[in-house]
């Protein structure tokens, strides 16, 4: 009987034993060394769409499927990747996009995409149905990301440029680490053109201590109480943090907006080093 208790003890041991080893090394490779991407920066690799939601008549959601239900993209925080399609004439086009997913979603990836009428890449999204396949590659981009690099960002956006904000931004919110806060300032056209546009609520509604979100439309409908015009030094006054060495400013958009808000930034007295343009 002792001979057969001992036994059980002994197998008992070897079994926690063999779980913690599981335990650490699940552990090794998915907290320390992080599960490798698929992204290549030389080559153009090949994704499958699996599913195409249209968001409105010229938005469209894209979601592309990974090499196994576990693969991660392998995308930086604040990163982006070329994609590669062909335009009207049949001709090669390349241009950057940013995923709005992160590598905490395994399995696949998503674009937001806004197709624009004369737009040669927009033609090629257009024109793409689920099963088909886009060609991708990178990662690409000079902004870096380590939680706590700044107390807090202001972020300037303008159309499709939303999308490396969003994507920063929803990095910092879903780590319970990270207490930086977001300030954004989101203009558009009109109100169907701003994207992501609940997403973006939610985010506010779930942490309103470490993000904000202030809407500024060119043409706002009746009874709008979001900025007008175009996003003005009173604006970024009101709704981000103040020129300091330890905040950063975030812009991206088309390159009108972006030349206006370097304007004002810099009357504001930003520094070169207080500012990141996408």
């Amino acid at each position: 009987m002792e001979l057969l208790h001992s036994h059980r003890v002994e197998v008992l041991s070897i079994a926690v034993a063999l779980a913690a080893i599981g335990a650490g090394t699940a552990y090794y490779f998915y907290f320390i060394k992080k599960p490798k991407g698929c992204l290549d920066p030389e080559n153009f690799k090949e994704f499958k769409l699996i599913k195409r939601t249209q968001l409105s008549h010229n938005v469209a959601k894209f979601i592309f499927a990974l090499p196994t239900p576990t693969s991660v993209l392998g995308l930086p925080i604040g990163q982006h990747m070329s994609c590669k399609g062909k335009d009207s004439l049949g001709e090669d086009v390349v241009k950057p996009y940013t995923p709005t997913t992160l590598d905490s979603d395994v399995g696949y990836f998503e674009l937001v995409i806004k197709m624009y009428p004369q737009g040669r890449m927009s033609h090629h999204f257009r024109e793409m149905c689920e099963g088909d396949y886009l060609a991708v590659k990178g990662p690409k981009g000079r902004f870096k990301y380590q939680p706590g690099q700044v107390i807090a960002f202001g972020m300037l956006a303008g159309g499709t440029g939303i999308t490396p904000m969003f994507q920063v931004t929803r990095a910092i919110l879903e780590n319970p680490s990270d207490n930086t806060r977001v300030h954004l300032i989101y203009a558009n056209v009109t109100y169907e053109d701003i994207l992501l546009k609940e997403e973006l609520d939610n985010f506010a509604a779930n942490f309103p201590n470490r993000f904000t979100v202030y809407y500024v439309l060119n043409q706002p409908p009746e009874g709008w109480n979001g900025g007008v015009g175009f996003i003005s030094k009173e604006m970024i006054q009101t709704h981000c943090p103040p020129p300091a060495t330890d905040i950063q400013i975030l812009r991206c958009g088309p390159p009108p907006m972006n030349k206006a808000m370097a304007g004002h930034l810099e009357a504001l007295g930003y520094t070169s080093q207080m500012q990141f343009k996408f």
